[in-house]
């Protein structure tokens, strides 16, 4: 369902994927983890077409990314969910017209089956009685279940999640992190997750690929990833201060 195949981009001198290859199958939720600023969500944004890679090339249900024209790649997207980080709500808009924007510039639905589609949505994250708040007057959990049940409103094959879970207290993090594999569970959608949540996010996922130094250096099942026998995987996931990622700081 998703392929990347010897991706590479950089952004002036900086150079950010250095071959990145990774393949996730239909129906499979994989985990995208690494440090801070190693291109996890630049890869993400590869996904949708939102950045051209310098060289390499992108699949998406068997679909090369770069031969689609315009009108291929906006009916591609509207079979991909993201969820944005922090959200990314309309502060103007209420909860139900967030969830219902996608529906409204995207596709011909008359109101009425509009209403209908988003307040399923909203259901499926337990925001029905929330549609005619802000997102000014709800929490910050509420608001990325808001932001999933926009992502879901149209129904998609694959849906990519950017570190869904930033700046959550742990609790709160760990409920978005059970609906997500809840939802996942009802509707079989294929998905990437970049998450920070070690190991809370290894409980969701079936596969586990870590980006390194502008490249996937392992890809584990979930069950497996904390046994890991890359000394680099092994460092990140245990938390460890001493070990290959840290060594050039000594």
């Amino acid at each position: 369902m998703i392929e990347v195949q010897d991706l590479w981009k950089s952004f002036g001198r900086q150079q950010v994927l250095r071959g990145v290859s990774l393949r996730v199958e239909t129906g499979e939720l994989m985990a995208l983890v690494g440090m801070s600023g190693c291109g996890k969500s630049i890869l993400l944004k590869h996904l949708v077409g939102l950045i051209q890679p310098d060289r390499g090339k992108v699949f998406l249900a068997s679909q090369e990314l770069a031969g689609l024209g315009r009108a291929e790649l906006e009916t591609l997207r509207g079979r991909i969910g993201f969820v944005f980080q922090s959200g990314a709500l309309f502060d103007s808009m209420t909860v139900f017209d967030n969830v219902a924007f996608p529906l409204r510039e995207k596709t011909g639905l008359g109101e009425s089956e509009i209403r209908a589609k988003t307040m399923v949505a909203l259901e499926q994250v337990g925001l029905q009685s929330a549609g005619e708040k802000y997102p000014a007057q709800i929490s910050g959990g509420m608001v990325r279940r808001a932001a999933l049940a926009r992502a879901l409103v149209r129904d998609p094959e694959i849906v990519l999640f950017d570190e869904p879970t930033t700046g959550l207290d742990p609790i709160v993090a760990n409920s978005i992190l059970e609906l997500i594999a809840s939802v996942r569970r009802r509707l079989n959608f294929t998905g990437v997750i970049v998450s920070h949540d070690i190991p809370e996010i290894f409980g969701i996922v079936q596969k586990v690929a870590m980006l390194h130094e502008g490249r996937v250096i392992g890809v584990e099942k979930a069950g497996e990833v904390l046994r890991s026998g890359n000394p680099v995987i092994e460092q990140f996931v245990n938390g460890r201060p001493e070990g290959p990622l840290t060594a050039p700081l000594a």
